[in-house]
């Protein structure tokens, strides 16, 4: 089973190997997609984990206990689309294909699963209707 987390540490957690942790005690892959972690201040990472269901909740845990918050990407991501004019900007823009835009109705689709939270899509939608909510304005 694979899924994908965004991880937010508190500033006491950011200098400890929880990450390592995950891979040395309960033996779960860990891709990390992107990451914004300094020593002494919140961080986030954005990683996918990949082990049976069983390990990946007791990984969960153990970061929990360990004071990190873990969330689905697609809980930190939103998307207007009832405002959207499919246009496919941000579709073109978007490497990891969660956004798609095909025939026969030419409606933008978005897979959250897929979504790596570049944020380009931010940036190529020309009536701004997306919002990822990974960065903590302390980590800047």
């Amino acid at each position: 089973m694979t899924k994908k987390v965004i991880l937010t540490f508190p500033v006491d957690a950011t200098d400890r190997p929880l990450t390592y942790d995950l891979i040395r005690i309960y033996d779960v892959k860990v891709n990390i997609l992107k990451a914004e972690i300094q020593p002494g201040k919140t961080g986030s990472l954005l990683i996918e984990m990949d082990a049976d269901p069983l390990r990946i909740e007791q990984a969960i845990a153990f970061l929990n206990d360990n004071g990190v918050t873990v969330s689905p990407v697609s809980s930190k991501i939103s998307y207007d689309d009832s405002r959207c004019i499919n246009c496919g900007n941000c579709a073109s823009a978007c490497f990891s294909h969660a956004l798609t835009i095909e025939a026969p109705d030419w409606k933008l689709q978005f897979n959250p699963e897929k979504c790596i939270a570049c944020k380009l899509c931010l940036k190529a939608c020309p009536l701004k209707l997306f919002k990822i909510e990974f960065s903590n304005p302390e980590s800047c």
